[in-house]
């Protein structure tokens, strides 16, 4: 959580409500391979910070990332840990994120958009972006954060000092090691498009559309704001000074309860964002 159809190719099972724009004329993010990893996060079930199964889960994703480690939050966040990846490159790094806990409660909240999917997308744009040619040699970080999610019984506190734990902690560990940071969240449920953020960084999130249209996925990406600020994992950073923005469809209708489940995701919306965002990483800055 933050604050402020024709059955797919994967069996997701959903009807879909909207008409999905084009395919991607570029084809570096592997949307099958996301949506196994997205498959395989939800099979665990409810996954908050710090629970032994995600815990468990840590060790898989770990392993996905390129030079994968964890940097524990400890001691001010005993039992949590960030996941971090790098491909070696020119300059500060840019770092590309999402969570990957979920809601402690309601029991059964599963996550499926927020976010076992931004967190499947970033593994796969590691992937992805493992050439050379494909990042323009800069430098990428790729980091999934622990314990965005408040804990258990503390809805009621200000979500920007009970949550964001793991990218509070990111920040505060490295301060001058990160260009910009591109954030995933809400970012492949049916019918999304995502106009920017409001509290967005306004020059890289132009970046993020010119991107898009050049990979073909320009129409995921319309022109205007959601009218909302969002105090997600970007938070940190902008804090910080380090520009950053949140991919999100703040309209998702599913944000509480437990219906964020697969059957509300489109595989289509998944790839058009892998899509723009390995495309903004490969325009070399």
């Amino acid at each position: 959580m933050v604050f402020a159809a024709t059955q797919d190719f994967f069996g997701a099972g959903a009807s879909d409500k909207h008409a999905a724009p084009a395919a991607a004329r570029a084809d570096r993010f592997d949307v099958k391979r996301a949506w196994r990893i997205v498959r395989m996060q939800l099979a665990v079930g409810q996954r908050p910070g710090g629970s032994p199964q995600l815990r468990e889960l840590a060790e898989r994703l770990r392993r996905l990332l390129p030079h994968g480690r964890f940097e524990d939050l400890d001691p001010e966040f005993p039992g949590l840990r960030n996941i971090v990846g790098d491909l070696p490159g020119r300059g500060p790094p840019i770092v590309i994120g999402a969570h990957y806990d979920t809601q402690a409660e309601p029991a059964g909240f599963v996550g499926a958009n927020d976010s076992a999917a931004g967190t499947a997308a970033v593994i796969e744009l590691a992937r992805a972006l493992r050439s050379s040619r494909a990042r323009a040699g800069r430098a990428v970080r790729f980091v999934l954060f622990d314990g965005e999610e408040q804990p258990a019984g503390q809805t009621g506190r200000p979500f920007q000092t009970s949550g964001l734990r793991g990218s509070r902690a990111y920040v505060e560990a490295h301060p001058d090691h990160a260009s910009e940071l591109v954030l995933l969240d809400y970012v492949a449920a049916r019918g999304s498009t995502f106009r920017r953020e409001n509290d967005s960084d306004p020059a890289l999130w132009a970046r993020l559309r010119t991107a898009a249209r050049a990979a073909g996925v320009g129409a995921y990406f319309p022109p205007g704001d959601q009218g909302v600020g969002i105090v997600d994992d970007t938070f940190a950073f902008l804090q910080q000074g380090i520009p950053a923005v949140d991919i999100i469809d703040w309209g998702y209708r599913y944000k509480q309860g437990t219906q964020d489940t697969l059957d509300k995701l489109d595989p289509r919306v998944l790839d058009a964002v892998g899509e723009a965002v390995a495309a903004l990483a490969g325009r070399g800055g």
